[in-house]
């Protein structure tokens, strides 16, 4: 087995809102909206995808009970440190709710935190290219 995340699903209180947020507010593309059945897909890079589930649907589906937002960060690596903060300016711009401002780390990277209307937390990062990383994608540290 290749180890992958290629699909992450967040559960959401209301999906249009969502929609709204991601496609609207951070600019994401919209790969398919299924709205009617309470999910939307968005297409992230390297063919990954972003759903969002209503709540209900996502119980439905798994069989378990869901809602709120689960212990859990989503990163978003960029290329530099000033990309971090045009993310975080896109963020506040779209309605998220800032956790935290930007700061330099204490082993060199540049990060900050925003919620989403959920509660989802998502960090902005820039990570040096020591720790093999390259305008935003891990490449190895050979």
């Amino acid at each position: 087995m290749r180890p992958r995340v290629s699909i992450i699903s967040i559960g959401v209180a209301d999906l249009a809102r969502s929609v709204e947020f991601y496609r609207d507010g951070l600019g994401f593309p919209l790969g398919e909206d299924d709205s009617a059945n309470g999910i939307a897909f968005f297409d992230l890079e390297d063919g990954a995808r972003l759903v969002v589930w209503t709540f209900d649907f996502m119980a439905t589906d798994t069989g378990e009970p869901v809602g709120g937002a689960p212990s859990i960060t989503l990163g978003h690596a960029v290329s530099s440190r000033a990309e971090v903060d045009e993310v975080m300016d896109l963020a506040r711009r779209a309605g998220a709710r800032i956790v935290r401002d930007p700061v330099t780390l204490s082993w060199g990277g540049y990060s900050g935190y925003f919620a989403d209307p959920d509660g989802h937390l998502w960090e902005a990062v820039w990570i040096p290219p020591r720790y093999g990383w390259a305008d935003g994608r891990y490449e190895g540290t050979d």
